[in-house]
């Protein structure tokens, strides 16, 4: 298993933060599409709820992702198995975000943690390269969107 960490202090509420991260259809507010992340489909609830269930699809598979870990407004975890298309495998992918509050601002820490399927062993530095990519530029743009909320 492979763990990365991307730490942000947001000028905002953890109650303003949280909303924002399980409001998925929301997203768009916030967060331009890009080559990993093309906006979420068939989300059961919203706001999202714990055993919540949504789907992703980008290019190089489909991320079926369900809610594991649901405590407003200090953390919110998505467990979102991606399948890779051309029979690459599946990479398991665990989202944790913790909203620690610390007076008038939030310190929001996600914590990525991916198995890579054995058939792409050899592609493992592209793929976390590119999901250390694509989780820096979602915290970056949730911290500029966050931090400009009333």
């Amino acid at each position: 298993m492979i763990e990365m960490t991307f730490e942000a202090d947001v000028q905002s509420s953890a109650e303003k933060i949280f909303d924002l991260i399980t409001d998925l259809r929301g997203y768009d507010r916030w967060l331009e599409p890009s080559a990993s992340f093309r906006g979420t489909t068939d989300i059961s609830s919203n706001p999202v709820t714990l055993g919540a269930t949504y789907r992703e699809e980008e290019p190089r598979g489909v991320r079926n992702g369900t809610v594991t870990e649901f405590e407003r407004p200090t953390r919110i975890t998505f467990h979102q198995p991606m399948t890779m298309r051309f029979r690459l495998g599946t990479i398991d992918i665990v989202l944790r975000n913790t909203l620690s509050p610390q007076g008038e601002v939030t310190h929001v820490k996600r914590v990525v943690t991916l198995g890579i399927p054995w058939q792409m062993k050899l592609a493992q530095p592209l793929v976390v390269r590119a999901f250390r990519a694509e989780n820096e530029r979602a915290l970056a743009a949730l911290k500029v969107y966050a931090d400009k909320l009333p």
